[in-house]
């Protein structure tokens, strides 16, 4: 192989680039070339040595570097058409060989090629392979008809181009034996015509009948053998023949031929094919490539007949070649036009039974399938109209789809529509619109449809979907409103607050969040039972809802927790904005607390409200939280409220979760102290017993009330943990204390709620006093009786069991609560506690005097002893001992004492009492002591 056929090579194996400027320059370069060797061939190339060269190494060097080239191809790819570039590269090698043994005569050896010679068999070489190549390239049938089919066609063009041949000059050259030319050479020159009408019937059979893959590279490939074919017809034609020598304009055809075979495997956008879609995605086909398919036939046919008229028209005998040729022609007609008659009524009874079950699927589908012409007519329109849209089929033709469109949605079908026209159909063969049709009642319908293009219009394919977006909706609103009330819930109450805050209004801080709760709605709900209290709620909602503007939005967040959102009107004065806002909320808070009907009777609920505004660049989340914290400012303050939002209320917020936070591990850490406050009686001064209270010091030395660390320890968890923890450190130091020689009893203020917590064992205070040794009477539980939702049953069977194990009970905070007759009532009590609220106020009130009087009377007659807490000063203590009190507890005698101070004061045995010189009280309560008192239940008057 020889460098510039390496080096050719060498570049044709680098495959150009997808874009089509690679091809080009290829395709430049190789005209040139030709070009070239055109020009050269015309005008002699100067001489005739030169001209031999040329026409016989030029051509053998063209044919090698098609050789190289499809060889080259053949090996880079694994094709299913690899064998047809295998069999070009071979034909081009026999070419190449033939003409280099023409040249090796004629310019080496300086002889005429004699006749035959070894480059006839080459040439006569050249044709197998291509015609078994060209056969590799063809779209293989797929039927055995189909293979008849081709087998005709082939023989066809063949015989046709053969009868003509042989009318023309095959004959001739037949008879030339009959002159004295010898048999080789006869059939030598009838071998080349009929080799090339072979490959001729092949090249116009695979044109017909090439595949898809690949396209540009085989029909290049097709091009260069059929130049090829061209130029051999032209010098095995007597006329030429005679006059040939190499170095001639017919070298140029050959020549040209090679070229094109080189460049066909590589210089074609083999991506670009492939990337087309196949032909069957196409809405038209080729109908001229289809015709000339169809007419193959007839065409081979008319030319077997000029063949025949040529030999009648020339007066010359019909030869009996040109006979059978022909009548072979004709058989295979017929044959191929009976197996196209029996293909084409079995086509035809395919296509009416297809035809058939498309009707029946478009009439029996419940789509509605309409085609719309190019003008927006409806051309056609299925039957399930009538079902669908209530309209018949027949009325709806001939109409203009947009008049059945409604108004609303015409504008936006339109310009889905014309987007879907312009867009490429391979990208989008189809697309989807939803619209609301008019019905045959008039409503409309929700319509889908999936719309195809059709001949320049549409096909549409539509169903109902009415149902299907109710129930969308209605999901929607489901999930956006509260069930039992209707009102918007939480997430869409968030996403108005989101647009009022947004867009426009942004800028607007006359908006405002009322936050409300209904003060009371739990005490219902416990009472009355929660349909009663769902009642309430619906009313309630009702009541806000016809309160609030229609812009504005009304709100259940949850439980008794409302909420409204009322839109700001763009005014620049704020105070007066505030102010206004300030009334509509008192306003909905009056309307709120008016009596519900409730079953057969009338409740009552109050409303507390927290008002917050919008500010530049707040965020909805810090909206609704500043408008809770207000609400919960004001249930704080009282209830039945209106407050506003202040920035100090978030300081504080920060300041009860700090607090919180370290109130969990205060425990664990050790912070909680035990003090001890002295209960002292009014007569003597003797400490009869010490009052238990916890202390918080924290690890910032802050010194925390139990009025202030309880407020914050939300969780019921923790406030268990902590009264575990005060009573077992009492009577662990009460123990303590009597065996240290200070006998004294101590009182622990536990909640009823704590006392019948199903978390705490029952016998878990007795196994305390048995595991400390605390002695019987030693203990003291003061009973805080202020919750509502304690059962009174639970309550007395658990004090009972108590008091039969030694500890005393007291009714903590008498005077201050709605239920504490009823405790007096039915709990076995053996010391009433004065509230600190009837205390304070003894000495200057003469109402408060006659009321603290009268409850120590009850508690005297009821055999009680009684504890006034709070006694802070002298003329208290006065006060309460004239009206029968027996025992106080405050600052007239000390404050809570650690347990160093607590033991001197015990040690001292007695504060001083004023007025310890007066007689005795006329109402002494009985000579019970706090300390040793009886343990049998205490007398109770019959009810």
């Amino acid at each position: 192989m020889s460098a510039p056929a390496d080096a050719l090579g060498a570049l044709l194996t680098r495959r150009p680039a997808v874009g089509s400027a690679s091809a080009l320059v290829w395709q430049i370069l190789l005209g040139a070339v030709w070009a070239g060797y055109a020009v050269g061939a015309a005008l002699g190339w100067g001489s005739r040595q030169l001209a031999f060269i040329m026409g016989d190494f030029g051509l053998s060097a063209a044919a090698l570097i098609a050789a190289v080239s499809c060889f080259r191809y053949a090996r880079a790819g694994a094709s299913r058409f690899r064998p047809a570039w295998l069999l070009f590269a071979l034909s081009s090698f026999m070419a190449s060989a033939g003409n280099a043994v023409w040249g090796w005569y004629e310019v080496v050896l300086g002889l005429q090629v004699p006749t035959p010679s070894l480059a006839d068999v080459f040439f006569l070489c050249f044709a197998p392979p291509a015609i078994v190549g060209l056969l590799v390239l063809a779209k293989r049938p797929v039927t055995r008809a189909g293979w008849v089919c081709l087998a005709l066609d082939s023989w066809l063009i063949g015989g046709s181009l053969l009868t003509l041949s042989w009318s023309l000059a095959l004959a001739h050259t037949a008879h030339l034996v009959d002159e004295g030319v010898s048999v080789a050479r006869a059939a030598l020159a009838l071998a080349y015509p009929l080799l090339d009408i072979v490959l001729v019937s092949m090249v116009l059979a695979l044109h017909f009948r090439r595949s898809n893959i690949n396209r540009s590279a085989v029909n290049t490939a097709v091009a260069a053998l059929a130049l090829t074919v061209l130029s051999d017809a032209l010098f095995t034609s007597p006329l030429l023949r005679q006059t040939y020598h190499s170095g001639q304009m017919l070298d140029a055809g050959w020549f040209a031929g090679s070229l094109l075979l080189a460049y066909a495997p590589w210089g074609a956008d083999k991506a670009a094919d492939n990337a087309l879609p196949p032909r069957s995605t196409q809405p038209t086909s080729r109908p001229i490539a289809g015709s000339l398919a169809a007419l193959t036939p007839y065409l081979a046919a008319a030319v077997c007949t000029l063949g025949i008229l040529y030999s009648a028209v020339e007066g010359r005998r019909v030869d009996r070649v040109v006979i059978l040729t022909g009548c072979t022609v004709v058989l295979a007609l017929v044959v191929r036009q009976g197996i196209m008659l029996v293909d084409n009524i079995a086509l035809t009874q395919e296509l009416a039974q297809k035809e058939n079950h498309f009707r029946s699927l478009v009439q029996g589908s419940s789509d509605v399938i309409m085609i719309v012409a190019p003008n927006g007519v409806l051309r056609y329109v299925s039957p399930a109209a009538a079902g669908v849209y209530g309209r018949e089929a027949d009325e709806l033709v001939g109409a203009e789809l947009s008049s059945i469109i409604h108004p609303d949605d015409l504008g936006r079908v339109v310009h889905e529509v014309r987007r879907f026209l312009a867009a490429p159909p391979p990208e989008e063969p189809t697309t989807r619109i939803e619209c609301r049709f008019r019905s045959g009642t008039g409503d409309w319908l929700n319509v889908e449809s999936t719309v195809n293009r059709h001949q320049g219009g549409l096909i549409l394919n539509s169903r109902d979907v009415t149902e299907r977006v109710r129930l969308q909706a209605q999901l929607q609103h489901n999930a956006e409103h509260d069930p039992l009330t209707d009102l918007p819930n939480r997430a869409l109450f968030t996403k108005r607050v989101r647009q009022a805050l947004g867009g426009r209004r942004s800028g607007d801080s006359g908006t405002a969040v009322l936050f409300i709760d209904l003060d009371g709605f739990k005490a219902v709900n416990d009472r009355l039972g929660h349909q009663a209290g769902d009642e309430l709620l619906v009313q309630a909602a009702r009541r806000l809802h016809e309160s609030v503007r229609a812009g504005d939005t009304a709100a259940r967040l949850g439980g008794d927790e409302f909420a409204t959102i009322i839109l700001g009107d763009g005014t620049r004065d704020q105070p007066a904005r505030e102010c206004q806002v300030h009334e509509i909320a008192d306003r909905l808070r009056l309307t709120l607390s008016q009596p519900y009907r409730v079953g057969a009777g009338e409740v009552r609920v109050a409303a507390s409200i927290g008002v917050a505004f919008a500010e530049p660049g707040i965020t909805p989340s810090d909206l609704m939280r500043n408008a809770d914290l207000a609400m919960y400012r004001a249930k704080a303050g009282g209830k039945d409220r209106v407050e506003l939002y202040a920035p100090q209320m978030q300081a504080e917020v920060v300041r009860r979760s700090e607090l919180t936070a370290r109130l969990r591990t205060a425990l664990r850490d050790g912070e909680f102290a035990l003090l001890h406050q002295p209960v002292v009686h009014l007569a003597t001064g003797r400490i009869a017993a010490v009052a238990a209270q916890a202390r918080w010091r924290s690890a910032q030395g802050i010194l925390f009330t139990p009025a202030e660390f309880l407020r914050v320890a939300e969780d019921g968890e923790r406030t268990a943990e902590l009264g575990r923890w005060l009573l077992e450190e009492a009577v662990e130091q009460a123990a303590d204390r009597a065996r240290a020689g200070h006998p004294v009893s101590v009182a622990v203020r536990l909640s009823a709620r704590r006392l019948l917590d199903k978390g705490t064992p029952l016998g878990s205070v007795e196994a305390l006093l048995t595991r400390h040794g605390l002695p019987s009477g030693a203990l003291m539980i003061e009973v805080a009786d202020s919750d509502p939702r304690v059962s009174f049953d639970e309550l007395e069977q658990r004090l009972v069991a108590l008091r039969r194990s030694g500890v005393r009970i007291a009714l903590d905070g008498f005077g201050s609560g709605y239920a504490a007759i009823n405790a007096l009532r039915r709990l076995p009590i053996d010391v009433l506690k004065l509230d600190r609220g009837l205390v304070e106020g003894v000495v200057e009130s003469a109402r408060l005097h006659k009321i603290t009087s009268g409850l120590l009377r009850i508690a005297c007659d009821l055999g009680m002893q009684s504890v006034a807490d709070g006694v802070d000063v002298p003329e208290q203590v006065l006060a309460l001992r004239a009206m029968g009190c027996t025992h106080g507890q405050g600052m007239a005698f000390s404050g809570p004492l650690d347990e160093y101070r607590l033991r001197r004061a015990l040690a001292r045995g007695e504060f001083p009492v004023p007025g310890s010189s007066m007689a005795q009280p006329v109402l002494t309560g009985g000579s019970i002591s706090l300390l040793s008192g009886s343990h049998s239940e205490t007398p109770i008057p019959p009810t």
